[in-house]
This record gives C-alpha cells, structure tokens and sequence, in this order.
C-alpha cells in the first residue's frame, strides 16, 4: 500500500464516522419503534428483541467512538513525530503492523505481552 499513515488513518476515521452515523440512525428507528410498540416481547419468539438489537447497536456504536479517538490519538503521535514508536519499550513498530493496524501503539512484542497479562 502507497497511503501515507496520515491519509490511511484519515480513512480509517471516515469509515468510522460513516459506520457511528448508520448506528446512530438504527438507534434512532429502535427507539422510534419502542414508541410505537405495547411490548418489546411482540416480535417472533425466534427473532431479537427490540432491547437486544439496541443493545447490540450501542456496543457498535461505543466501538466506532473508540476507533475515532484511537485515530485522532495517532494523528496527534503524528504530529508529536513518535508515530509508529512503540509506546512501552521504544523500538520501531513494523511497518506491516502499522499498515494492518494504523493506530497501534505498541510492537507486536509488547503487544502480545500486554495480551498475555490480560488474558
């Protein structure tokens, strides 16, 4: 890939915004429909609920939130000039995890250790 990090994470953060309005509108007809309806529980007993397609549409629209500060977090590493600088142990962060993953802030080393202590 020829993109330059500021124009990757530029669409990273398009992509996030286009996908946090298509949620918000979803939200926006779950309610609508809410009003509307006597019951949440009035819909196929095989299908989802009205509080469950929200629920599911909050949590993806949290998500969209959070990979548009995680992008402005690296545009300002950009701007900082420690973009691509792994955040705990200083060495270089790959350059195909950076085109995979643009706002990593950490090397997959560090990264992978992070994961294991959580896990």
């Amino acid at each position: 890939m020829t993109d330059s990090p500021r124009e990757r994470l530029a669409a990273v953060r398009r992509d996030a915004i286009e996908r946090l309005a298509s949620l918000e509108a979803q939200l926006d007809d779950i309610a609508e429909a809410r009003r509307g309806a006597n019951s949440d529980d009035e819909h196929d007993p095989e299908g989802s609920t009205l509080a469950f397609d929200r629920a599911q549409a909050a949590v993806l629209a949290a998500d969209s939130r959070h990979v548009i500060e995680e992008v402005d977090a690296a545009v300002g590493r950009l701007d900082a000039g420690t973009y691509g600088v792994c955040e705990r142990c200083g060495r270089p962060i790959g350059a195909a995890r950076l085109e995979l993953r643009p706002t990593a802030r950490l090397c997959v080393t560090c990264q992978a250790q992070a994961e294991r202590r959580s896990g």
